[in-house]
Parts: structure tokens; sequence; C-alpha cells
């Protein structure tokens, strides 16, 4: 059975819908909103619940209507001056159905009505035609001898109206199309003639009138028939038809094959107000479909058939031998940097902030005659999209284990995304010429992890190695080119070019930059292309060292210039020759994305300040600018991990580049911290954040910017409140004084007792009342505060009485600031 929404069983039961989810909720049973679909279970629930007050509503309905027949019988009786009669519910049926006969009675005589009308102005314009005629055969014999000439003259002009008109008595003729009277027969041949002429335009005017019925006729059979096939269509036998999210009305009417105010009708009686230019999220848009009698498929990604890397027998057979991908994955801080510097003869770690690695670097090394393409990625684990994105563009994976360290966590992390790849794997001991290297103890905690090494009688390739001194760097060449026989990679170099970008960054000379790894075909300079969201033609390609280049093969990692906007790290790059291809594709994935982004930005704008109001979450708002999209990813996903119950980090925007105004100005809206990392801020951008008051932070390390914000947050956590006691007083006795009140007689038992300090007076062992300490003498002077052995006397606020042997318990309640406790 097909689900039924919220609002649908609302309408059925005449209620409004906050009542049914209300009841859900109360149920426990999880819905977002009106438009929610429930399951043939909740249906009967709901029914179940609601069905008396379902009933209540149809006897007040008939009531309602047996008393407006009723009132309606008695005005016709009090005028006819009948005796009232109160109707029964058959009788009332039966006036009903009388009452119903008699309007579609109505309306059928209207419309004949109006039809005879028709027919008579066109009957009448051809009689008036005919005595034109007439009064031509009534004329001299001369004229007689043209007659036949004039009459197909006449017929030739098919019957058209004449300029010269004269008045004409409607009542007869339709006197005349109700009786079916033609014109009385004369014996005279004049009469004859006139007979023919008359009995010819006849024939024509129910041609005329046919092709009128007809006309009509098809128009009201197309309605019916699609409100039959509306009907008719079952659930189980819909059509699909795929629809790209965010489609407007336009758009949906010609996929349903309806008009644009069919849809906007359709969203009204679904209780949403549209225009024929406004975009439908996908709730709303499998609901028309629904309606329309199809099942909507989301179109996932729009021109997706155009970066398919798999090829095809024809580009096999003039496939040529590649040289393979290589990346190299690893914990932090455990020499994979520095393996790649030998292997290339630099030094690139030294360049890195904190000689940690913060972007995917990717290299052309050439040994033994033979290439290979290097991809180094960050270890640190912030940088987990990084390490995904290099296992599923890799051929070889380079896990690179600290002997003095074993396996941790990001080497964990770097063998399952080499397994869920299925790429091969070579395992390279790091650091086995320092002093506490132990390379068993790499072995065994491989082995622990399902990585079993070719020493201890495994599949995968493991070799110890020294990244600092050079030492066995030759035997892992040798092992990577041995993976690279076995593996027989081939690519097709005569096909448009496609491949993924790997990082990328916005240049102050150079404008958008990307590194894109070419997986397949030949890229050119002026080639045009599409990447991810964006389009552009390819104005320069040069390598890791700057050296410009023509062309770039397969397995070649190269950056392109030519961008119109920075695109994101692993999105997919195609060559295509047909550019205005190109533009739609890129519009229309840009269109989907505006609005994914402009929804989630007012969500998450509205969500936080809501619930900040009721105080259930406190969130940080931030802005992240960066230098390369790989960075700015994982800035973002390292801090929306840093989050309790309480408090947490919500990123409201995230882009390459520098920190501009139009940052600041959405920093100032959405009362957020602006976050640059390796970028620099624009001097405009600067001052107007010091007139606006927002607070922009600028960092080169990661660890700088996580432990920052952490900080941030334990301010925003609220302070814990902890209860001391400060001490204790046994009531004596009780005074009376004017104007004052009670006041208790007492001796100090414990600790000390102070003046507004917060008390509880304590009564045969339980709490009698909670208040502040108004009054405290000594020796009817006042006291601020009287110590443990001393007598006094305590006015306690809102107490109007005391009994002998009350306790009065005096205490303070301190806030402590709390630290904060990831989940």
């Amino acid at each position: 059975m097909a689900k039924v929404r919220i609002f649908q069983i609302a309408k059925e039961l005449n209620l409004s819908h906050t009542d049914i989810l209300n009841f859900l909720k109360a149920r426990n049973i999880k819905v977002s909103s009106h438009m929610s679909p429930v399951d043939e279970v909740t249906h009967k629930d709901i029914m179940n619940e609601f069905a008396k007050d379902k009933e209540q509503v149809d006897r007040f309905r008939k009531e309602q209507v047996r008393r407006e027949i009723h009132d309606t019988k008695l005005r016709k009786q009090q005028e006819s001056g009948k005796k009232l009669e109160l109707l029964s519910l058959t009788k009332q049926r039966e006036l009903e159905k009388k009452e119903n006969q008699k309007a579609k009675d109505e309306a059928q005589a209207r419309t004949l009505e109006e039809s005879n009308k028709q027919k008579a102005k066109e009957l009448a314009k051809l009689e008036l035609q005919a005595t034109d005629q007439k009064k031509d055969n009534a004329s001299p014999k001369k004229e007689k001898k043209d007659f036949k000439n004039k009459k197909q003259k006449e017929l030739k002009k098919k019957f058209k109206p004449s300029k010269k008109l004269r008045t004409i008595n409607l009542s007869d003729i339709q006197s005349e199309i109700g009786t079916n009277s033609g014109i009385k027969q004369n014996k005279n041949k004049n009469q004859k003639q006139e007979d023919k002429m008359q009995g010819s335009i006849k024939t024509k005017v129910k041609g005329i009138l046919a092709k009128i019925d007809t006309k009509t006729k098809k128009k009201q059979y197309k309605k019916s028939k699609t409100k039959v096939d509306n009907l008719n269509i079952d659930s189980e036998v819909k059509p699909g038809i795929k629809i790209a999210e965010f489609s407007n009305v336009e758009e949906l009417s010609k996929i349903f094959n309806v008009t644009s105010s069919d849809v906007i009708q359709t969203c009204i009686d679904l209780g949403m107000l549209v225009t024929k230019n406004q975009r439908m999220d996908w709730d709303m848009i499998e609901l028309l479909s629904d309606h329309f009698g199809f099942i909507a498929e989301k179109i996932e990604d729009l021109g997706e058939d155009l970066f398919t890397f798999e090829q095809t027998e024809e580009e096999l057979k003039d496939a040529k031998e590649r040289s393979p991908i290589v990346t190299v994955m690893g914990h932090v801080d455990h020499g994979k940097t520095s393996l790649l510097d030998y292997i290339r003869k630099t030094n690139v770690a030294s360049g890195e902030s904190g000689g940690i690695t913060q972007h995917i670097g990717a290299y052309k090394v050439e040994y033994n005659n033979r290439e290979l393409t290097f991809l180094d990625t960050p270890g640190h684990e912030a940088f987990t999209a990084m390490r995904a994105r290099g296992a599923q563009v890799t051929d070889i994976v380079i896990l690179v284990v600290a002997a003095d360290d074993a396996v941790m966590p990001q080497t964990i992390e770097a063998i399952s995304h080499t397994k869920a790849a299925g790429v091969p794997m070579v395992v390279a001991i790091n650091k086995i010429d320092k002093p506490g290297a132990d390379v068993e103890k790499v072995r065994r905690s491989l082995s622990e992890n399902d990585v079993l090494v070719e020493s201890w009688g495994g599949k995968i390739q493991d070799i110890e190695i020294s990244a600092l001194k050079g030492v066995g760097i030759d035997k892992l060449m040798e092992g990577l080119l041995l993976e690279t026989d076995v593996l027989e990679l081939k690519a097709n170099y005569n096909v448009s070019a496609k491949g993924s970008v790997v990082d990328s960054k916005l240049d102050k000379g150079l404008g958008p930059v990307g590194t894109v790894l070419i997986q397949h075909g030949t890229l050119k300079v002026g080639d045009p292309f599409i990447c991810g969201v964006y389009q552009g033609k390819v104005r320069s390609i040069s390598n890791e060292n700057g050296k410009r280049l023509k062309l770039a093969g397969p397995s070649d990692a190269v950056q392109i210039q030519g961008f119109d906007h920075v695109p994101q790290a692993a999105d997919l790059f195609a060559v295509v020759e047909d550019e205005r291809q190109i533009k739609r594709i890129s519009g229309e994935r840009q269109r989907i994305k505006r609005e994914i982004e402009q929804k989630k930005i007012a969500f998450s704008l509205d969500q936080m300040s809501s619930l900040i109001k009721e105080g259930a979450v406190k969130n940080l708002p931030i802005i992240i600018k960066g230098d390369v999209d790989g960075s700015v990813e994982a800035l973002a996903e390292s801090l929306e991990k840093i989050k309790t119950d309480e408090v947490g980090i919500k990123v409201v925007h995230k882009n390459v580049g520098m920190v501009t105004e139009s940052d600041v100005l959405l920093a100032e809206a959405s009362k957020a911290v602006i976050i640059g990392f390796h970028v620099q801020v624009n001097s405009n951008a600067r001052l107007q954040a010091n007139q606006a008051g927002v607070d922009i932070r600028t960092y080169n390390v990661i660890y700088q910017a996580v432990e920052e914000l952490t900080l941030a947050l334990e301010g925003m956590l609220e302070p814990e409140k902890i209860e001391s006691s400060v001490g204790k007083a046994q009531v004596l006795t009780q005074f009376k004084i004017p104007k004052i009140g009670f006041i208790a007689g007492c001796k100090v038992t414990e600790g000390k007792v102070i003046r507004n300090g917060k008390a509880r007076v304590i009564r045969e062992g339980e709490i009698f009342f909670e208040g502040l300490i108004n009054s405290l003498k000594r020796h009817k002077d006042d006291a601020r505060e009287v110590k443990d052995g001393l007598e006094c006397g305590i006015g306690v606020e809102g107490v109007k009485k005391f009994i002998e042997g009350d306790v009065i318990e005096v205490y303070e309640i301190k806030e402590v600031k709390r630290k904060l406790e990831l989940n």
C-alpha cells in the first residue's frame, strides 16, 4: 500500500495537522513536518485515535445540511400557506438529488441556448445572402441569363457575410430551427432555383456546425482523458521520470506534460503559494510527481556520463603502457615527505609549517628509464579526506611506518583506505637507523591489523629503509616497478583527457589553479573542459617545478591554469569539445549548488539562533578561508569535531582565497569569527572588521587553530556550581522586634555565620525554608560575621516564626570553570 502523508490524513479527518504531529510525537514516532509520509500501521493508529472526532464532524455536517434544507422548505411552505413538515433523512436525500439534477438541467439549458444563439447568428448571415439573391432573381430576364454564373461565383466565395447588413428577427429564425421547417415550394422556375440555393446553403451550414462541434469535442476529450488517467493510475505501475533537484514550476510542467497553472494550483491545494519561476525542493517534487502519476528519480550528478573512466574495447585496442601512480601514506612524522625528498633529491619538508605536510604534493620521478608519479599525502588526523582521495586515484600505496613508533591511528586509517580502494600495498619500515628501532614490533603490529608481510609469510612486500641516509631506497623502487609489471597499466593517449583534481588554490598572479591528475587521454593547451560545477579552457600546463608543458598524458600530475573559479579537491575533470554542452551542464550544476548552499546557510543560522534562545546549545559560528581547498576541508572537519552536548563549532562558510570585505559582511550578519589559514587579510577587510567588531584570526599550523578554538569553546561553557558549607547555628529562642519581624537568638555551633549569606532553616531534620540572612547582630550591634561558639541574633528573610531547636545552616555557591570534554 502507498504511504499517505500527514496533511492528507488531516484533510480527511478535518483536523489541524499539528494535532496529528503532537499525537505522533507523544507516541515517539519521528516525523519532520506535515509533508512526511506514514506507513499503514501508523495510519491506522491515527484513524483509530481520531475516529470519534470524525464521526462528530460528519454528524455535525449532516445536521447542518438538513437544517438548511428544512429552512428552505419552511420558507416555501410559509409562502404557499402549507403546514410545516420536518424532513426525514430519505426525503432530505431525495430533495438534494432533485436540487442537484435541477442545477445540472439549468446548466445544460444555458449551454444549449448559447449554442443555438451561435447557430442562429450563422444562419442569419446565410439567410441574408439568400434573401439578397432572391431579389436578384426577381430582376428582368437579361439578368436571369447570367444567374448560373452568379450562382457559381457566390459558391466560390464560401458564403462570406455581406458588408451590407439588415435587421433580422431572431425569434423567427429560431422557430424555423426548432421546427426544421424549410421554405415553401412554388411551382414557378424562380422558386425552384431558390430551393436549390437554400438546400446548398443548409448543407454548408451543417458542415460548419459539424466542424465546430468536432473541435469542442476534441478539447473536452483531452481534458477528460487526463482526469481519467490521473484517477486510474495505480501506484505500483507509475512510470519513473528523472528530475533534477530544485527544478522550477515551468520545467516541471513540461516534464509532467501539463500546464504551469496546473502545477501552481496543485501546490496551492497542498498549502504552498508558488510562482512560475520558483524552484522546488526535492520533497515537493516527489509529492507533485506522485500527484501527476509519476515516480520521481533524482538526477544525482548532471552530466555524469562525461566522467566515466571505464575504457571501451575500441579504446583498449589503441592503449599504451602508462606510468604508475604511487601514493605515500602513513602516520604524521613517520617520514613520508623525507622519503620523497630523498627520491627527488629535494627538501620539501623544511618548507612546510612546523615540518608538517598540509597539502597534497604530486611529483614525477624517473628511475631506471621508467617514470613514476608520486602523491604525498598529509599524515595529520585532520587530513582524512585528503588521504581517502589519494587512495582512490592511485595504483600502488606505500605505507610508511616508523620503526621506533610502530602502528599508529593514522596508519590504521591508511590501511582501511587502501583496502577499500582495492589497491596493492608496499610497506616501507622507516627510521631503522634510530637507536630505538624495533622492526619486528612493527611487523607484529601490522599483522594485528590484517596486514601480513612477506617476512612473516604474507603477500605484501615489506622493505626496511632509512629516508635520511638512503638505506633500502633502491630496493623499494624495484619493488614498486615489480608491482607495476604485475598490474599491466595501460591507457589510450589519443582520446580527450579525463582526470581528477588533487588540490587547488587561488594564486595572486595566475588566478584559480588546480593540480589535476590525468587518468585517461591527453590534455592540450586550449582544450575546453568541465570540472565539478565550473568550466574553463586550458591556458597553461606546468609540472611541479613550474616548467611549462604543451601536453599532459595519463598518470601526469600537472598544474592547470584556466578555471573560472577555484575547483574543489576530488572534483572530476573532463575535456569536452562541445562548449555549449559545457556551459549548459556547468550552469545547471552551479544553480543546484547555489540553492543547496543558500538553504544550508539559512537553515544553520535559523537553527543556531533558535537553539541559543532556548539555551539548549551554544554554537560558535566560524568562516574559514585557506590557501588550498584540501586544507580548508581538513580544518573545517577538525573544528566541527570539537563539540559537546552544550557547545560546538558551526562552519557557516568556507572557501579558498584571502579574507575579503564580503567575508566580513557575512561574519557581521552571522556573528561569526573568521579563521584565515595560510592567507592574508585584505586591508579594506581589516578596516571594515575593526569598525564592525568582527574577530579575524590567522594561523599557519592546524594545531594552533584547534587549540585556540577549543579554549574559546571552554569559555562558552556554563561554569560548574559547587555548594560549600560556611557554618551552622542552633536556635535557642526567638524575639519579635517591631518593623523588623522575628529574630532567632542563636549560638554558632560550627564554622561562622555571615551577613547576606545564603541560609536554610532545618526543622526536625527537614529543610523548612531557604533564604538570605538579612539581619545579624552581636550584643545589639550589627556584625559582618559571628564565629563558632558565640551567641548572636539572626534574621532570615521570609521566615516569620522560629522554634527552639531549629538549625540555621549557612552556605555559599562557588562557580568553577569547566574543561571541555569532547564526545
